[in-house]
C-alpha cells in the first residue's frame, strides 16, 4: 500500500471534482437526466456525505477500533433525506474540498497503518483496511467519470440541433 501515492492522487482528485462542480450554472447543477438519475449538485453532497461518514469514518475504525460495529449509512436515501438537489452548490463544493483537506491530512498522519486488519461487512463480506482505502480512491474515480458524463449529457442538451459525432462516440 502505497500511501503518498494514494493521498497524492485523493489531492488531484479533489482538484478535479473543484474544476467539474464550479461555476455550473444552477440549472445545469439541479439538471438530472432522468428521473432515476444524480444531477452534478447530488454527486457532490454524496461525494461531501461519503468523505466524512463513510470513507474516513470507516477506515478509521478498521484502523483503531476493527471490532467496533461500522455506522449505519444510505447513500440513496441520503439524497432524498438530505435534500441535496436543493442545496447551494458553491457552499456544497466548499464543504466537500474542506473534508477532503481533513482526510488528507489525517491519512498523512497515519503511522503504520495495519492494512490487513479487515471488518466483516453484512453485505461485502470480509474486508481489509486496505481495500477499503483502495476503494476510497476508486469512488472518487467513479464519480469524475460520472460528473464528466453529466457535464456531456447536459451539453449535447443545450447544443441541439447540433451534433457532436465528428468528436468521436462517447
Amino acid at each position: 500500500m502505497n500511501l503518498a501515492l494514494i493521498t497524492a492522487r485523493m489531492v488531484q482528485n479533489a482538484d478535479a471534482l473543484k474544476g467539474l462542480a464550479s461555476g455550473v450554472a444552477e440549472e445545469q447543477a439541479r439538471w438530472r437526466p432522468a428521473p432515476d438519475m444524480w444531477s452534478v449538485l447530488e454527486v457532490v453532497n454524496h461525494l461531501l456525505d461519503e468523505e466524512k461518514q463513510d470513507f474516513r469514518t470507516r477506515l478509521d475504525l478498521l484502523l483503531h477500533h476493527p471490532a467496533k460495529p461500522w455506522p449505519e449509512i444510505d447513500p440513496q436515501g441520503w439524497c432524498v433525506e438530505r435534500n441535496y438537489n436543493q442545496r447551494d452548490m458553491a457552499s456544497s463544493v466548499a464543504a466537500f474540498l474542506g473534508e477532503r483537506q481533513r482526510s488528507i491530512a489525517w491519512l498523512q498522519g497515519l503511522q503504520d497503518p495495519a492494512w490487513d486488519n479487515t471488518y466483516r461487512h453484512p453485505l461485502w463480506g470480509e474486508i481489509k483496511a486496505g481495500t477499503l482505502l483502495a476503494s476510497w480512491l476508486a469512488h472518487d474515480l467513479l464519480h469524475i467519470r460520472q460528473l464528466t458524463k453529466l457535464h456531456f449529457e447536459f451539453f449535447l442538451r443545450q447544443n441541439k440541433p447540433y451534433l457532436t459525432d465528428y468528436a468521436g462516440k462517447w
